[in-house]
This record gives C-alpha cells, sequence and structure tokens, in this order.
C-alpha cells in the first residue's frame, strides 16, 4: 500500500498543475482590462503631478525670466551711462553750444538708441544747448507718459556744466528687452503705489491682468526723474506678467479616458477572451507537427533562417546557432541590425538586407562577412528564397546559410602571396632606381657646392662685401651639401645599411623640418603650430632621416588641407612618454591637421607600398617613412585628431637606442 500511494502523489500533483494553469489561461484575457484600469488610474495621477509641476516649473521660469529682464535693462542703462559720460569727456573744452553738441556722432548714435533730447546746462543749472530743439506742440510717441533722466558732468569736477540725457521708460523697455521675452511676457515699470510707470504694450496691464500669473522684481537702478535732483525712483518694480498661461487638462483628459477608453479596452477583452479559447484549441493541433518539423531541422548541416517582409527573425535551427555563437532564444524576435553583424560594417549590411526584402537577392548566392558571438569573423555564403504561408501568399523570406571560411582563407593565401611576390620585385626594381638617381645626382649636387665655393672666393678676391650676396651664397652651399646628405643617407638605408645614429636634438630637427617648408606652406596659406617640449633629452637618431619622416608628414597634411577653403592648420607636438609594460622612455612626435581625415583607414592600409590617396603620388613616401621609424626601433601610427583631421605619430625610444649607439661605438672601436 505505502508503495501505490508513493507513486500516485506525483501523477496527483502533475494533474493539480495542469488543471492551475488551465484555470490561469481562462482568465488570462481579462489581464488587458485589469492592467487598462490601473493605466487610466496612473494617468490621471500623473496628469495632476504633471500639472503642479508644469506651475512649480512655470514659477521658476518666470523669475528667472524676471531677474534676466532686471539685469539686461540696469545693463543698458549702464551702457548709456558709458556712452554719455564719452559724451561729456569729448565735449570738454569746447564751447556750450548746439553746434558743438550736433557735431559729436556719440550724440547722433544715442538719439538713434534711446536718448529723447540731450540738454547741457550750465553750473547754475541754466540751458546752454539742447538736441533736439523742442518745439511747442510737437510729440514723439516715444514721449508719452513718464521721462527719466541721465546726467553726466562736463569737465574735471563739472565746472564745465551737466549733461542731461531725457529718455523715455517705454522705449527702454522695448529695446532693452528680448524680442522672445517681449513676445512671452507684458512687460510694465510700477511704483509701490501700483501706478504704471512705463509698459511694453499699449495701455495698462493691471487692469487686464485678470487671474495670469506674474512676477514682480525690484528695478530702483539709476532711474532719476529730475536731472537736478540726486534722489532716484527707490521704489520702482519691474513686473512680468505671463500673456498665454497653459490651460488645465485634466478634467477633459478624465471624460476622454472614461468615456472612449475604458468601452474599448471592454470590447477588446471580450474579443482576446474569444481568440484565446481559438488559439487554446488550436494550440495541441500543431504541437506534434512542430516538434517533428524541429527535429528534421535541426539534423541540417545547412544554417536556416526564416524572417518575415521588415527582416525580424522568426525561425533558426540548431546549425545557424551554432555557427554565429547565439542561442535561439537570443535571435528569435531580433530585427536588423542583428547581433552577428559586424559592428564596422553596419551600413554596408544594412544596405544588403533592404535589397533582400525587397526581393533583389541573387539566386545564386552572395558572400557575407559575419561575426561569432566570441569575436572572430565568419565568411558565409547565403542563399535567400520566398517563405510562403498556407494560403500560398509570401510572408518573408528563407535563408540557407554555408560556412566557406575555409575556403576563404585558401584563395585570400594565394592572392597574398602573389600579391607579395609581385610587390618584392618592384620594390627591388624601385631600389636599384632610387640608388641610381641617387649616385647620378651625387655629381651636380658637388659641382653645385665647387662653383658656390668658388663664386664666394671669387668676390672676396674682388672685394666684394654685399651681406646680401654673401649670405645668399652660404645658404646656397648650406642647402647643396644638406641635399647632398639626403641622397647619401637615402641611398644607404635604400641600399640596407645601418642609419648613422648620432646625438641630436629633436626640438631642432623638428624646427629645422618646417622651416625648410616655410616658403612652400605659406603659399598654400597652411598655419603650423610648433607645441615643442622642453626639456628634452638628446636623441641618438639618424637625423637627416628622421627630418625626411617629418618633411614627409607634413607635406602630406598640407596637400589634405588643400580641400579646405580657408583655416588650414597644422599641429607638430614632441613629448616624452614612459611605457608601462616594457619600462621603455619614448620621445613622440604628433603631426595633426584639420583636414577631411583618414576616411576610416588603417596606418596598414596607408603605409602599404604603392598605396596612394593622391592621383599623382607614388605611394612610397608612408612606406618608407615607416621603414625609417622601424629601422630606429621605432612605430608609426595614426589616427583622429581632435582637430577633426588626421593624426601621424611616431614614438622612438630613448634607452634602446643608446645602448645600441654604445654597442656600435664599441664594435668600430675594436
Amino acid at each position: 500500500m505505502p508503495l501505490l500511494q508513493t507513486a500516485s502523489h506525483p501523477a496527483s500533483q502533475a494533474s493539480t498543475d495542469i488543471t492551475r494553469l488551465a484555470l490561469i489561461r481562462s482568465w488570462l484575457w481579462a489581464l488587458p482590462l485589469f492592467l487598462s484600469l490601473g493605466f487610466v488610474l496612473g494617468v490621471l495621477l500623473w496628469a495632476r503631478n504633471n500639472e503642479a509641476e508644469e506651475r512649480v516649473l512655470q514659477r521658476q521660469t518666470m523669475i528667472s525670466d524676471a531677474l534676466s529682464t532686471e539685469a539686461q535693462l540696469r545693463a543698458k542703462l549702464d551702457d548709456e551711462i558709458g556712452h554719455l559720460r564719452e559724451l561729456a569727456s569729448r565735449l570738454q573744452g569746447q564751447a556750450p553750444t548746439a553746434a558743438s553738441l550736433s557735431a559729436q556722432p556719440e550724440l547722433n548714435a544715442g538719439l538713434r538708441r534711446l536718448w529723447l533730447s540731450v540738454t547741457w546746462l550750465d553750473a547754475r543749472n541754466r540751458i546752454q544747448a539742447q538736441l533736439p530743439a523742442a518745439i511747442e506742440g510737437q510729440r514723439a510717441v516715444e514721449e508719452d507718459g513718464l521721462s527719466l533722466h541721465l546726467t553726466a558732468p562736463v569737465g574735471a569736477k563739472g565746472d564745465e556744466g551737466i549733461l542731461v540725457v531725457r529718455y523715455a521708460p517705454a522705449l527702454l523697455l522695448k529695446r532693452g528687452v528680448p524680442w522672445w521675452l517681449g513676445h512671452k511676457y507684458d512687460i510694465q515699470m510700477v511704483d509701490s503705489a501700483d501706478q504704471v510707470i512705463a509698459s511694453s504694450v499699449e495701455g495698462s496691464v493691471r487692469l487686464a491682468q485678470g487671474t495670469r500669473p506674474s512676477y514682480r522684481v525690484s528695478f530702483p537702478g539709476p532711474l532719476r526723474a529730475s536731472p537736478l535732483t540726486e534722489s532716484a525712483l527707490t521704489d520702482a518694480a519691474l513686473e512680468l506678467t505671463l500673456r498665454d498661461p497653459p490651460a488645465a487638462t485634466i478634467r477633459p483628459l478624465a471624460l476622454v479616458l472614461i468615456a472612449g477608453f475604458l468601452p474599448l479596452i471592454a470590447g477588446a477583452s471580450w474579443l482576446l477572451r474569444r481568440q484565446v479559447r481559438r488559439i487554446s484549441r488550436a494550440e495541441a493541433a500543431w504541437r506534434t507537427e512542430a516538434a517533428w518539423r524541429r527535429a528534421m531541422e535541426d539534423s541540417a548541416l545547412v544554417g536556416l533562417r526564416a524572417r518575415d517582409a521588415e527582416g525580424r527573425l522568426l525561425y533558426v535551427n540548431r546549425t545557424f546557432c551554432d555557427m554565429v555563437g547565439f542561442s535561439a532564444a537570443d535571435l528569435l524576435g531580433q530585427r536588423p541590425p542583428m547581433p552577428y553583424w559586424p559592428p564596422d560594417a553596419l551600413e554596408e549590411m544594412t544596405a544588403r538586407n533592404r535589397l533582400n526584402l525587397a526581393g533583389h537577392a541573387p539566386r545564386e548566392g552572395f558572400e557575407a562577412r559575419w561575426r561569432h558571438a566570441d569575436g572572430h569573423t565568419l565568411e558565409v555564403m547565403v542563399f535567400e528564397s520566398p517563405l510562403v504561408d498556407a494560403a500560398g501568399r509570401q510572408i518573408g523570406w528563407m535563408g540557407s546559410i554555408i560556412d566557406i571560411a575555409e575556403r576563404k582563407r585558401l584563395e585570400e593565401g594565394e592572392r597574398r602571396q602573389i600579391e607579395a611576390m609581385s610587390n618584392n620585385a618592384r620594390l627591388t626594381m624601385l631600389g636599384e632606381v632610387a640608388s641610381t638617381l641617387a649616385h647620378e645626382l651625387n655629381q651636380p649636387l658637388t659641382a653645385i657646392a665647387s662653383y658656390n665655393a668658388g663664386i664666394g672666393n671669387s668676390l672676396a678676391k674682388l672685394g666684394v662685401t654685399d651681406a646680401t650676396v654673401l649670405g645668399a651664397l652660404q645658404r646656397l652651399g648650406q642647402q647643396a651639401a644638406h641635399a647632398g646628405r639626403i641622397v647619401q643617407r637615402i641611398r644607404e638605408f635604400l641600399t640596407r645599411r645601418e642609419p648613422q645614429r648620432e646625438a641630436c636634438d629633436l626640438q631642432q630637427v623638428i624646427t629645422d623640418a618646417v622651416a625648410l617648408l616655410s616658403r612652400e606652406l605659406s603659399r598654400a596659406q597652411v598655419q603650423v603650430n610648433l607645441q615643442l617640449a622642453q626639456d628634452l633629452p638628446p636623441l641618438f637618431a639618424d637625423a637627416v632621416l628622421i627630418e625626411q619622416v617629418l618633411i614627409n608628414l607634413v607635406r602630406n597634411a598640407a596637400d589634405a588641407l588643400q580641400a579646405r577653403a580657408d583655416g588650414r592648420r597644422i599641429e607638430v607636438r614632441s613629448s616624452r612618454a614612459t611605457s608601462s609594460a616594457a619600462g621603455l622612455e619614448f620621445l613622440r612626435v604628433d603631426v595633426m591637421d584639420n583636414g577631411p581625415g583618414l576616411g576610416g583607414r588603417r596606418i596598414e592600409t596607408l603605409c602599404a607600398p604603392f598605396y596612394s590617396t593622391r592621383r599623382e603620388g607614388m605611394g612610397m613616401g608612408l612606406a618608407i617613412c615607416r621603414s625609417i621609424i622601424e629601422a630606429h626601433q621605432g612605430v608609426l601610427d595614426a589616427g583622429e585628431c581632435a582637430l577633426g583631421g588626421a593624426r601621424f605619430s611616431f614614438s622612438l625610444p630613448l634607452h634602446g637606442l643608446e645602448s645600441d649607439a654604445a654597442g656600435s661605438g664599441e664594435s668600430e672601436h675594436d
């Protein structure tokens, strides 16, 4: 008996679970109705709280705008006082006449800005001159209402009189307040008795204000009603009144939700209840069929995926999941961009996906590059075919995917071998041509140096002491000798000899390289900014070759800047860095520009032999620069910079090169 009872307990527990699950499913349709009721209550509470927050925010904004307006008007008055004092200083020592006033451009500018009139009073407050002259019965529109005054003494202590400027506070509000504040608020000046001093709109706003929100800030400032007294309007204030306050929305929103939304959700819940019952009856019918189909598709060695018309994944088999490294749960329902697309090719994959969904996928298949979940790259061949439903309508696309990584690897190895052989042949020929040119250029350069020395000796015998001519001949000889050293070093470098390293000042090398290109950069309207670190240690390197590297990098930057109409800038920086991994110190040089940038190209591509972004370029400049830097045990790098363009950098080690220099010195000594 105990055995039978023990065996029957799991069966009864499973039956209870099934019954509970059926009960939950039978009432699952009512869940949207309950959620909708909760949503309605939440929206009502949110709307109420939102209106309260908007009122607080509106009050804070009004206070901030009032303080900002007060500050701007005060700054406007301070500016006018400054102009008035400037006019008073210009009139010092002149006769107090209308002609003296009218001759001052500051007067005309003030009348165009804010001033209504300018009066020159003597020490006894008698009018000496006034512009514009008062005409009885004629008043400007800006003169309506209260007028205020600004004063400034003429002379060191006001002994030549006082200048009095009369202005309308209404005009001050119109011209001193930004247009967006004037459009948003009715702005006026009032006193402590709520009497309107000035207003930004015609008529008083006090009577029509009603329940509109307003805020008042004290604004005594330099507001003087009379020019003959020092007292100011201490009770003046600036008041902002909101023109169009937002209307309350809680009550209409509640009516819409109750009268419209709830009946609709009730009807939708009833339809959902009927649909749930139908789905429950159909679920048992297709469950067995789905199990058979899953078993057959998982046994295939080809990756399968099904997508709808929008590109959403509907189905993937086990082979596809193993191929990309993601589980079916992670993939199903995903929309483009897919997690197995490479991040650096999202635009290309998106364009290809758009063509495939439009039905333009080639029937013979197409190659694609995907990324496995662990990061390595996949090369696949994709075949797309229409996915149709039971009614014969196309609902998406079915794809078959084959991994072709091994085949691509073999093809790429063969291609690289052929390309390497071709490049080696071209480099060998280029080295021979360069060596021949270097040999042939030595003779004319030596002849130039000899002729230059001969001319110098002849001029010395003739007694010519013109510093300009002798200086030009000296610089000609220096440049010829420098060109000879460059040709000799490049020839030795191309014949695979070690660079002639010696202690050199990196700052001087950079300065000389930029100086050699000064005329060329000036013609190209390129501004070069040198940011060189101080107290750098001496560098053991071939100064001539390092200088050529800098010349090539700066010239490349100048060529790239020709695409800009103006504002062409190049920055050359030097710094000292330490490698935490190797424990070595480096001297680093950065050449940056504000040109079009690298366009996503990496340093390996840019330094490839015979690769050039210019139509007339040979594609050997950066390749030779990289070889020179690597011969010095350094690193050449490229990337984007803060100026918006490209950055080329190279780092040269300090300790390693010093040891090499010492070792080479010992070998030569032995």
